[in-house]
């Protein structure tokens, strides 16, 4: 008989090196590619002492292997209805909309609805904006749990 597939995730928690952590939800329902991929790429240990390498005030972004902007590979958008209000996390793209980044994630620090259905939403930031906000270039991810 075969298996039954696996519930998708639901939550991450980044654990940043310098102490702090926050936890976000996971949107399978409305990015289910996007959230596996995330999810595997945690569970794996990908992120782990990898850098936020973009911090601006509306916006902080990590999930790159080069540390610079540049690394990951192309994967199809998974565009959706959710709105990028405060705390939203997204995945970034390049500038072919067909395609978004498949390790870089971001999480806005303001309402930045000017994102809404140009990038992947997949969750949204339950505990620890305040961390979140706090976060500077170059800080390190100790850990990312999923459940």
């Amino acid at each position: 008989m075969p298996k039954p597939p696996a519930r998708p995730a639901t939550k991450a928690t980044v654990e940043l090196a310098k102490g702090g952590s926050f936890t976000f939800t996971l949107r399978a329902d409305k990015a289910p590619q996007t959230v596996e991929r995330f999810a595997g790429k945690a569970r794996s240990g990908f992120y782990d002492n990898l850098t936020f390498h973009r911090v601006e005030d509306w916006v902080v972004q990590g999930g790159d292997p080069k540390g610079t902007g540049t690394g990951g590979e192309r994967v199809p958008s998974e565009y959706n209805d959710l709105s990028f209000k405060l705390g939203a996390a997204g995945i970034a793209r390049g500038q072919d909309p067909a395609f978004n980044n498949d390790s870089q994630f971001f999480f806005v620090k303001k309402d930045s609805t000017f994102l809404d259905k140009q990038y992947t939403n997949f969750g949204q930031v339950t505990a620890g904006m305040d961390v979140v906000a706090g976060i500077k270039i170059g800080d390190r991810i100790k850990k990312v749990t999923v459940e």
